[in-house]
């Protein structure tokens, strides 16, 4: 078997120590395993082929998405699948779909000129992103027209949500097939604890709402996170393909899944929550 990942090259500093041992057992196992990254190099469209078992999208850029286009073009088998990690990167369709399938997301609005998001003020703080992933931009919270002022003039939309003031850890749910993981973490992440965070029991109540993302996105491989307000449960953002930190054995059910994946019989269509 052949996988190749598509992936940006990181820093070593930076680099995902979970994918490295990912890519590590998956060659013990046997699986010939290539990386490719769209961006080192001059890429010959002709001389694009399907040569591997398995495509791993772990790249949402432009570059990674256009070859995955190409691919996906001439039959290749990607994970997750090109259109839906396509999709997952513009968060407007994102929470769009979200809302018609019942999901509980906050109140959502797109804008370009990010002036005009100031009469939403009125009825409280917004948090401001960018519309698409991987494109560059932080997560703002904005609370009075100033700061909206200071965050310039982007020239491309942006997401504004209504902010819902969370007591305690954010959560953040981990799907991979037929499992479910739920780790607690601080938000905004300020050391690499945070950024591990701790398992939690997901509740029914989550589990459904995962489910029902799962089910509205056709996507078997993502992370949601997570917002609980007054008791009320919110889902402000979907990863296509999250690290899977602070989740028991990540690599080795990663690596697991992966290895499955050219063989969609052996998929459920029940979220199981593993322990």
């Amino acid at each position: 078997m052949r996988i190749a990942f598509v992936m940006r090259r990181s820093p070593q500093t930076r680099s995902s120590p979970i994918l490295v041992t990912v890519i590590g057992l998956l060659a013990e196992w046997g699986v010939e395993v290539d990386v490719i990254c769209p961006e080192d190099d001059v890429i010959d469209l002709d001389a694009i082929r399907v040569d591997h078992d398995l495509y791993v999208l772990k790249s949402g850029s432009d570059m990674a998405l256009s070859v995955a286009g190409a691919l996906d073009a001439l039959g290749a088998t990607t994970l997750n699948p090109y259109r839906t990690t396509l999709q997952c990167r513009d968060r407007v369709v994102v929470n769009r779909i979200l809302q018609l399938a019942g999901v509980p997301i906050p109140e959502t609005f797109v804008a370009v000129d990010v002036s005009r998001l100031g009469p939403l003020l009125e009825d409280g703080p917004l948090v401001v992103k960018p519309c698409r992933r991987s494109s560059g931009g932080a997560v703002q919270v904005v609370w009075d027209v100033e700061e909206l002022q200071d965050l310039g003039s982007p020239g491309r939309p942006v997401v504004a949500q209504r902010y819902h003031h969370s007591r305690g850890h954010d959560r953040k749910l981990y799907c991979l097939g037929d499992q479910l993981f739920g780790v607690m973490r601080v938000w905004p992440v300020r050391t690499s604890e945070d950024k591990v965070g701790e398992p939690f029991t997901v509740t029914p109540e989550l589990r459904e709402i995962a489910l029902l993302c799962r089910q509205a996105l056709g996507i078997e491989l993502f992370g949601l996170d997570i917002i609980v307000s007054d008791g009320q449960p919110y889902v402000v953002d979907v990863d296509p393909f999250p690290g899977f930190k602070g989740v028991p054995d990540a690599a080795l059910r990663l690596a697991d899944y992966i290895y499955a994946a050219r063989h969609p019989a052996l998929a459920t269509t029940v979220l199981a929550v593993a322990p």
